[in-house]
């Protein structure tokens, strides 16, 4: 067993060690909007789960850039509003084109097949091909930051005000999802990603 001291190790080595054994991690693929220029920002984030469900709370941390905040913390702080899909198979390879770096007024969906769909409770626009959609507001945005004070993360606490389920996705009659129809990619280290594997069931004690 490898003993590591966290305060003596580098910020790629606590990113190496993190994001290699917290896995898999499901993927937010999120849609914000520019109140500048109305530009529809995506991109994919992998710190990403659930937070509450009385209200609906769902937390994304977007990592800063050199200090640098993204268009996705920036727009949603602003316009207080946001679209969160779960990633999937059918939208992958068009999902990896959004994370490249653009300037902010420059539209990542531009470089994919993907098209807008308007939203019913936000002003924001979701991506059509996604099987599972929640518009959101922000609920809370927190700094996040090292020991010498620099701000080095956005952590988004997102409410969800309305979803939008595929039929493929849920039964109406029960009230579940699919899994295996939903067909959800995760992360893992480096550029690997996983599928759903083999699923067990697991009762748990009373």
């Amino acid at each position: 067993m490898y003993t590591f001291d966290a305060n003596n190790l580098s910020a790629k080595t606590q990113y190496k060690i993190l994001t290699g054994s917290i896995i898999p991690r499901p993927v937010a693929f999120v849609t914000t909007q520019s109140a500048e220029s109305d530009v529809v920002n995506a991109a994919p984030f992998s710190y990403f789960s659930i937070v509450s469900a009385a209200p609906p709370l769902i937390s994304i941390s977007v990592q800063r850039k050199e200090g640098r905040q993204k268009d996705t913390a920036r727009h949603a702080i602003r316009s207080k509003e946001l679209v969160v899909h779960i990633s999937t198979e059918p939208i992958v390879e068009d999902l990896n084109k959004t994370a490249a770096t653009l300037p902010a007024e420059e539209s990542e969906l531009d470089r994919t097949n993907l098209t807008l769909a308007p939203s019913t409770y936000v002003s924001v626009p979701g991506i059509r091909e996604t099987s599972i959609r929640m518009e959101c507001t922000l609920y809370d945005h927190i700094e996040i930051k090292d020991e010498e004070g620099t701000v080095t993360a956005d952590l988004l606490l997102a409410k969800v005000v309305g979803y939008h389920l595929s039929p493929e996705v849920y039964d109406e009659n029960t009230g579940y999802l699919d899994a295996r129809a939903i067909q959800p990619i995760s992360r893992l280290a480096g550029n690997d990603y996983s599928k759903l594997g083999e699923l067990f069931t697991l009762k748990r004690p009373e």
